[in-house]
C-alpha cells in the first residue's frame, strides 16, 4: 500500500513537468503554411493571402492551409471558388 502511494505522488509529481505543445495557428491571419523537415513539420499562420504562402513555400516541401482559427470572415481558397455562369 506504501508503494502505491509513492507511485501516485511521483505521478502526480512529474506530470506538470512534461513538455506541452502550445496552439501552433495564429487566429489573426487567415493563411498558415505546413513545411517538412527531417525532424518533423511546423506550421506558420502568418500570411495575410495565398499568394503570399505560395511565394514563401515554392521550392519547399511545404504546402499553404485555411487556417482554422481564423477570427474573421474566410477569403475564399483557389480550389474552393467557384465561378458562376450566367446563361
Amino acid at each position: 500500500m506504501r508503494v502505491l502511494k509513492w507511485v501516485i505522488l511521483a505521478t502526480v509529481a512529474i506530470l506538470p513537468a512534461l513538455p506541452a505543445t502550445a496552439q501552433r495557428y495564429d487566429p489573426n491571419y487567415p493563411v498558415c503554411m505546413q513545411a517538412w523537415t527531417r525532424d518533423g513539420s511546423t506550421m506558420n499562420c502568418r500570411f495575410t493571402s495565398w499568394d503570399q504562402c505560395r511565394a514563401m513555400a515554392s521550392g519547399y516541401s511545404a504546402m499553404c492551409l485555411d487556417n482554422p482559427y481564423w477570427q474573421q470572415q474566410r477569403l475564399a481558397s483557389p480550389r474552393n471558388r467557384q465561378r458562376r455562369r450566367v446563361y
